[in-house]
């Protein structure tokens, strides 16, 4: 190369480092203009309260806002579609939005507006719009009520549970329906009107499953539900032994929210048809007499009556323990369920035959002839039993004509509760027969004074008594 092309050379390269030089001071000085630009005005792609306001000043974004939010309703969406539209003045909607757009204005950094505007959108919320609360809470109502509705027609969500099949119990999947949480989407709504959203899509807030099928805890409910149908459920009742059938218990185990538990009306059922069967307090009882085979005596005061509602929690309990037992009811009366209501040891008195016998233990331990009620009083049949006793007790009432009588007696049992009961008679002459058709009593059983003596040492409170 020559000594001139060199110099050309040379002369060109400065003249391109000066071009460039020049469009560099040009490009900065014109990045700088354009940031005092917008060191007044919104960076590029800014959005406030769902506005876009960029290159906007703070008063003409105020505007655009207000404006915009103002004119446009708020709306709710359902399966994708525009459900309710609310105007926002229906609100008590009041707005000021200046604070916040000088304090977002002025947080902004001007000189970044190139890196802005290449950027996605600056998306913020300005708070700056009040409602009436009165106004906004009587809206939600509104809405709750209407969404309440909604969710007649929609598909409920449900949880995965343990049902019954052919083989027993297994677990049926979680299924995810379309009814909305009303609570949680009516306070979605009130806190998206409170910060100026211009809608809010329900979908969001479909109410989801919180058991399924892979639950650890749900799958220990089934195999539990799997062994309780297998136990042997045995039941003892007024000297009767037998179980509850297993398909019975197999119809009543449910699965409630993940734990084992039993259809409380299918077990209150079954426990009041108990009742109906067994209750003595209701149902005659079937009796060996001594001297005319068997007899319908009754229900009088020895009885008792199956507690349904406790004896459903109880049996319920001991149901879902999972273990094999037997168990008596729970009843109230004077004696319990767990054995026969007439046993070995009990007082029969015969009102046909005017006999009367005490068995103890299987055995007769004493028997008399006796004067029960005359016919204008006659003693009431029934399964009774002696719940006191007492000595030198007199005993009064009215006469047939309306007359006081009181009555000395050194020998009172009571057996029911109108005051009937057997004691001495040291006036009657003699016993048995047809004598109680013209001597009889007022309802008591009249017994021979030597014989009562006998009897009252004998007999112990709570013992039974038969008359028929």
């Amino acid at each position: 190369m020559t000594r001139n092309e060199r110099r050309n050379s040379r002369s060109r390269t400065r003249i391109g480092v000066i071009v460039v030089l020049g469009l560099l001071v040009v490009s900065i000085g014109g990045y700088t203009v354009r940031s005092t630009y917008y060191a007044q005005r919104f960076l590029p792609n800014t959005v406030v309260n769902g506005v876009k306001i960029n290159n906007l000043t703070v008063s003409e974004a105020n505007r655009k806002i207000t404006r915009e939010l103002t004119d446009s309703p708020f709306l709710i969406k359902i399966d994708k579609e525009n459900w309710k539209e609310i105007n926002r003045k229906d609100l008590g909607w009041q707005n000021n939005y200046l604070p916040g757009l000088k304090e977002m204005q002025k947080k902004q950094n001007p000189f970044s507006w190139g890196m802005q505007l290449v950027s996605a959108a600056d998306t913020k919320d300005v708070d700056g719009n009040t409602l009436d609360e009165n106004k906004l809470n009587a809206v939600g109502e509104a809405v709750r009520a209407e969404l309440t509705q909604a969710n007649s027609t929609r598909t409920a969500t449900e949880n995965a549970k343990v049902t019954r099949s052919n083989d027993g119990f297994e677990i049926t999947p979680e299924k995810q329906g379309n009814t909305i949480d009303v609570d949680a989407a009516v306070t979605a709504f009130k806190e998206a009107a409170k910060n100026g959203k211009h809608d809010i899509d329900f979908d969001d807030y479909l109410i989801k499953p919180t058991i399924t099928k892979d639950d650890a805890d749900l799958k220990k409910t089934m195999e539990k539900m799997n062994a309780v149908a297998k136990i042997k459920a045995n039941y003892s009742i007024n000297g009767e032994n037998f179980q509850i059938p297993s398909s019975d218990i197999n119809n009543w185990l449910i699965d409630e929210n993940g734990t084992m538990s039993l259809d409380k009306d299918k077990v209150t059922a079954y426990v009041t048809n108990l009742g109906e069967k067994y209750n003595t307090s209701s149902k005659p009882t079937e009796f060996n007499s001594t001297r005319r085979g068997k007899v319908s005596v009754p229900s009088g005061t020895y009885s008792w009556t199956i507690n349904t509602s406790e004896e459903v929690d109880a049996l319920t309990k001991q149901i879902l323990e999972g273990k094999d037992f037997t168990r008596s009811p729970i009843v109230t009366g004077a004696t319990t369920a767990d054995k026969p209501l007439i046993d070995k040891t009990y007082i029969e008195v015969d009102l046909q035959n005017q006999h009367m016998w005490y068995y103890k233990d299987g055995k007769v331990a004493l028997e008399t002839d006796i004067v029960s009620g005359k016919p204008s009083s006659p003693t009431p049949a029934g399964v009774d039993y002696v719940w006191s006793k007492e000595t030198n007790k007199t005993l009064r009432g009215k006469n047939d004509d309306g007359s006081d009588y009181a009555s000395p007696v050194k020998y009172w049992m009571p057996i029911d509760w109108t005051g009937v009961g057997l004691h001495d008679s040291d006036w009657q002459p003699e016993y048995g027969g047809e004598l109680w058709k013209t001597r009889g009593s007022h309802g008591c059983v009249n017994t021979p004074p030597a014989v009562m003596a006998q009897l009252f040492d004998m007999v112990e409170v709570g013992t039974p008594v038969l008359v028929f």
